[in-house]
Protein backbone atom coordinates (compact mmCIF):
# COMPACT_ATOMS: atom_id res chain seq x y z
CA UNK A 1 0.00 0.00 0.00
CA UNK A 2 1.14 3.60 0.11
CA UNK A 3 2.51 4.58 3.51
CA UNK A 4 5.68 2.49 5.21
CA UNK A 5 5.40 2.78 8.60
CA UNK A 6 6.98 0.35 12.07
CA UNK A 7 6.53 -2.46 9.30
CA UNK A 8 3.18 -2.33 7.91
CA UNK A 9 0.92 -0.29 5.36
CA UNK A 10 -1.06 2.87 6.60
CA UNK A 11 -4.61 2.33 5.12
CA UNK A 12 -7.73 4.36 4.10
CA UNK A 13 -9.59 3.21 7.49
CA UNK A 14 -6.42 3.96 9.47
CA UNK A 15 -5.93 7.39 8.02
CA UNK A 16 -9.63 8.07 8.13
CA UNK A 17 -9.58 6.91 12.04
CA UNK A 18 -6.92 9.39 12.86
CA UNK A 19 -8.17 12.43 11.22
CA UNK A 20 -11.13 12.09 12.72
CA UNK A 21 -9.50 12.62 16.05
CA UNK A 22 -7.60 15.43 14.69
CA UNK A 23 -8.90 18.49 16.25
CA UNK A 24 -7.63 22.11 15.09
CA UNK A 25 -7.48 25.04 17.25
CA UNK A 26 -11.52 25.82 18.08
CA UNK A 27 -10.20 29.69 18.47
CA UNK A 28 -10.31 29.93 15.06
CA UNK A 29 -14.14 28.65 14.51
CA UNK A 30 -17.21 30.94 13.45
CA UNK A 31 -20.38 28.79 15.38
CA UNK A 32 -22.67 30.11 13.40
CA UNK A 33 -23.66 30.17 9.62
CA UNK A 34 -23.75 34.20 9.53
CA UNK A 35 -20.08 34.31 8.24
CA UNK A 36 -19.61 37.15 10.77
CA UNK A 37 -15.95 36.77 12.65
CA UNK A 38 -17.33 37.81 15.99
CA UNK A 39 -15.52 35.80 19.06
CA UNK A 40 -13.29 34.37 16.39
CA UNK A 41 -9.35 34.72 16.23
CA UNK A 42 -9.68 34.19 12.11
CA UNK A 43 -9.47 38.25 11.95
CA UNK A 44 -5.79 37.76 12.86
CA UNK A 45 -4.75 35.68 10.07
CA UNK A 46 -4.65 38.42 7.92
CA UNK A 47 -3.62 41.90 7.67
CA UNK A 48 -5.10 44.37 9.65
CA UNK A 49 -7.53 46.76 7.81
CA UNK A 50 -8.30 44.27 5.51
CA UNK A 51 -11.98 42.83 4.40
CA UNK A 52 -11.88 38.95 4.71
CA UNK A 53 -13.99 36.56 2.48
CA UNK A 54 -14.19 33.16 3.89
CA UNK A 55 -13.78 29.70 1.25
CA UNK A 56 -13.16 26.32 1.64
CA UNK A 57 -12.21 23.39 -0.42
CA UNK A 58 -12.35 19.84 -0.19
CA UNK A 59 -9.07 17.13 -0.06
CA UNK A 60 -11.31 14.67 -1.18
CA UNK A 61 -9.06 11.33 -0.41
CA UNK A 62 -9.78 8.08 -1.60
CA UNK A 63 -7.72 4.41 -2.48
CA UNK A 64 -5.92 4.11 -6.11
CA UNK A 65 -5.81 1.16 -7.71
CA UNK A 66 -2.80 0.09 -6.21
CA UNK A 67 -3.82 0.66 -2.67
CA UNK A 68 -2.43 4.16 -2.32
CA UNK A 69 -3.92 7.05 -0.97
CA UNK A 70 -4.65 9.56 -3.51
CA UNK A 71 -6.14 12.92 -3.41
CA UNK A 72 -9.35 14.91 -6.44
CA UNK A 73 -7.66 17.83 -8.12
CA UNK A 74 -8.50 19.86 -10.73
CA UNK A 75 -7.35 22.25 -13.57
CA UNK A 76 -9.01 25.36 -13.55
CA UNK A 77 -10.49 26.76 -16.64
CA UNK A 78 -8.26 29.12 -18.62
CA UNK A 79 -11.34 31.66 -19.11
CA UNK A 80 -11.23 32.43 -14.98
CA UNK A 81 -10.63 35.97 -14.03
CA UNK A 82 -8.28 34.20 -11.08
CA UNK A 83 -6.03 31.11 -10.69
CA UNK A 84 -6.88 30.59 -14.54
CA UNK A 85 -5.27 27.33 -15.30
CA UNK A 86 -3.78 26.42 -12.04
CA UNK A 87 -4.02 23.31 -10.77
CA UNK A 88 -6.55 23.41 -7.57
CA UNK A 89 -8.59 21.59 -4.81
CA UNK A 90 -12.31 21.92 -5.67
CA UNK A 91 -13.83 24.21 -3.87
CA UNK A 92 -14.35 28.04 -3.46
CA UNK A 93 -15.99 31.44 -1.51
CA UNK A 94 -18.67 30.49 1.16
CA UNK A 95 -22.24 31.72 0.29
CA UNK A 96 -25.49 32.71 1.98
CA UNK A 97 -27.18 29.49 2.73
CA UNK A 98 -23.78 27.03 3.27
CA UNK A 99 -24.03 25.98 7.07
CA UNK A 100 -20.42 25.42 7.82
CA UNK A 101 -17.44 25.24 6.03
CA UNK A 102 -18.13 21.30 4.69
CA UNK A 103 -20.99 21.94 3.15
CA UNK A 104 -19.18 25.09 1.22
CA UNK A 105 -16.61 22.50 0.02
CA UNK A 106 -18.91 20.12 -0.76
CA UNK A 107 -21.32 22.34 -2.43
CA UNK A 108 -18.65 23.62 -4.89
CA UNK A 109 -17.36 20.47 -4.99
CA UNK A 110 -20.92 19.03 -6.59
CA UNK A 111 -20.78 22.61 -8.81
CA UNK A 112 -17.15 22.09 -10.17
CA UNK A 113 -16.66 18.63 -10.96
CA UNK A 114 -20.12 17.13 -10.13
CA UNK A 115 -18.75 15.01 -7.31
CA UNK A 116 -21.92 14.51 -4.95
CA UNK A 117 -21.89 15.29 -1.32
CA UNK A 118 -23.80 12.55 -0.32
CA UNK A 119 -20.70 9.86 -1.11
CA UNK A 120 -18.25 11.78 0.40
CA UNK A 121 -17.48 11.37 4.19
CA UNK A 122 -16.09 14.88 6.21
CA UNK A 123 -13.63 13.23 8.67
CA UNK A 124 -12.46 16.57 9.78
CA UNK A 125 -11.88 20.42 9.48
CA UNK A 126 -8.08 21.61 9.22
CA UNK A 127 -6.93 25.17 10.66
CA UNK A 128 -8.21 27.83 8.30
CA UNK A 129 -5.39 29.74 6.41
CA UNK A 130 -4.75 33.16 4.57
CA UNK A 131 -4.40 33.15 1.11
CA UNK A 132 -2.73 35.49 -1.36
CA UNK A 133 -6.23 37.33 -2.33
CA UNK A 134 -7.22 38.14 1.05
CA UNK A 135 -9.68 35.12 1.75
CA UNK A 136 -9.63 32.62 4.81
CA UNK A 137 -9.40 29.25 3.60
CA UNK A 138 -10.81 25.89 5.13
CA UNK A 139 -9.58 23.28 3.96
CA UNK A 140 -12.23 20.37 4.60
CA UNK A 141 -10.95 16.66 4.78
CA UNK A 142 -13.22 13.80 2.78
CA UNK A 143 -12.90 10.30 2.41
CA UNK A 144 -14.77 9.06 -0.76
CA UNK A 145 -15.02 5.31 0.21
CA UNK A 146 -16.28 4.23 -3.23
CA UNK A 147 -14.20 5.62 -5.93
CA UNK A 148 -16.51 3.89 -8.55
CA UNK A 149 -19.34 5.92 -7.49
CA UNK A 150 -17.97 8.74 -8.58
CA UNK A 151 -17.85 9.79 -12.19
CA UNK A 152 -16.62 13.02 -12.87
CA UNK A 153 -18.30 16.11 -14.74
CA UNK A 154 -16.32 18.78 -15.07
CA UNK A 155 -18.36 22.54 -15.60
CA UNK A 156 -16.42 23.56 -18.13
CA UNK A 157 -16.73 27.24 -17.19
CA UNK A 158 -14.75 26.49 -13.88
CA UNK A 159 -12.83 23.36 -14.90
CA UNK A 160 -11.00 21.82 -17.72
CA UNK A 161 -10.36 18.76 -16.24
CA UNK A 162 -10.41 16.64 -12.94
CA UNK A 163 -7.47 14.14 -11.96
CA UNK A 164 -5.55 13.08 -8.82
CA UNK A 165 -2.55 12.74 -7.42
CA UNK A 166 -0.95 11.00 -4.39
CA UNK A 167 -1.88 11.80 -1.00
CA UNK A 168 2.18 11.18 -0.09
CA UNK A 169 3.37 14.07 -3.08
CA UNK A 170 1.78 16.58 -0.32
CA UNK A 171 3.26 15.16 2.87
CA UNK A 172 6.74 16.70 4.15
CA UNK A 173 8.76 14.69 6.40
CA UNK A 174 8.69 16.59 9.73
CA UNK A 175 5.78 18.63 9.54
CA UNK A 176 2.77 17.72 12.30
CA UNK A 177 0.11 16.28 9.82
CA UNK A 178 2.48 14.28 8.41
CA UNK A 179 3.96 12.68 12.13
CA UNK A 180 0.13 12.83 13.13
CA UNK A 181 -1.07 10.77 10.01
CA UNK A 182 1.02 8.16 9.59
CA UNK A 183 2.63 7.71 13.10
Amino acid sequence: MCYKSSGGSVTLVEVAKRLRNYKPDSSFDIPDSSNKFKDSRIHELGPPGVGISRAAVLICLFEGEKGDIRVILTKRSSNMSSHSGEVALPGGKWEEGDENDACTALREADEEIGLDPSIVDVVTILGPFYSKRNIIVVPVIGILWDKNGFNPVPNASEVESVFDAPLEMFLKVGCSIYHFLLY
